[in-house]
């Protein structure tokens, strides 16, 4: 198996990057996503120039897909194109684990750093910060 090159914590959840921006030429980013029974996860959203494949890994994880939710188990997969809604959770009674790929490369490990260090600060985070934040990078909050 792979060692991931970086291992970033947002919350509960976590994120071991197998391929970035830098191994692909921008073209693509691949990672584990763990999440632990009812971790809190991002709030719905979707990528403005991002497309975005979920694999099963492990446990089930519901992902909700322009109002449609899909429970992915090991080995389902689904596409979640660029300006689709989109959310997932861990509604189940044990950490869901996705192999997570999105095409380009631009909501990457600098993304999920930022994000987690905003988190790290304490307290609630600042709701024009997040939106600053993930606006950078191409999300929207639906």
């Amino acid at each position: 198996m792979t060692e991931p090159k970086e291992i970033i914590r947002v919350g509960a959840l976590e994120l071991r990057f197998l391929l970035d921006g830098n191994d692909t030429d921008e073209r693509m980013v691949v990672f584990e996503f763990s999440v632990p029974p009812g971790a809190k996860v991002p709030a719905p959203h979707y990528h403005e120039e991002v497309d975005e494949l979920v694999y099963g890994l492990a446990g089930t994880m519901s992902t909700t897909i322009g109002g449609l939710v899909q429970d992915i188990g090991p080995g389902d997969q689904c596409f979640i194109p660029r300006g689709v809604v989109h959310h997932h959770a861990n509604l189940g009674t044990e950490t869901a684990t996705l192999l997570t790929v999105l095409t380009p490369a631009t909501i990457g490990p600098a993304y999920f750093r930022e994000f987690g260090a905003l988190l790290q600060a304490g307290g609630p985070p600042d709701p024009a910060r997040v939106q600053e934040i993930m606006a950078k990078y191409g999300l929207v909050v639906a």
